[in-house]
């Protein structure tokens, strides 16, 4: 999926998630890039290159705890200058990317179906968009998408 400004990097299973996000979002018209990671080691480097350079915003959205994929991104994209910019980017006037990572929280969820993990866990679907729409600066409009 192809869109402006943001960009979700989702690894596993957890793409159906994003996708749906994406799909609630556009009920806003907001349009977003979707992207499969596809795995985690190696990184697709020239993947994330394009993201960061094509998106104002990145957020990367797996299964896994700190340190995992995301944390990949994270390292990468610091050592590349991409992630707080570099003097090339504000010689252009470039703003730096702003990059956020999703992921299950360092606390117990109770066991229940995968979507209910989900939810409490703060990766549905809802919770990828109002992710977004925080860092679109519009929160209030998250609350639209509401816990069924």
């Amino acid at each position: 999926m192809e869109g402006k400004r943001v960009a979700i990097l989702g690894y596993g299973s957890i793409v159906q998630q994003c996708i749906a996000a994406a799909h609630m979002l556009r009920s806003q018209d907001i349009y977003i890039t979707v992207a499969d990671a596809r795995f985690c080691k190696p990184l697709d480097r020239d993947l994330i290159k394009q993201l960061a350079h094509e998106h104002e915003i990145l957020v990367t959205v797996e299964e896994g705890s700190i340190g995992g994929f995301g944390s990949h991104v994270s390292h990468f994209l610091s050592l590349t200058d991409i992630l707080d910019g570099s003097l090339k980017n504000l010689i252009s006037f470039r703003a730096s990317l702003q990059l956020r990572a999703m992921l299950l929280p360092d606390r117990y969820i109770d066991h229940g179906s995968h979507e209910d993990q989900l939810e409490a866990a703060g990766l549905s679907a809802r919770h990828i968009a109002a992710m977004v729409l925080f860092m679109l600066e519009r929160p209030k409009e998250a609350l639209q998408f509401k816990h069924k």
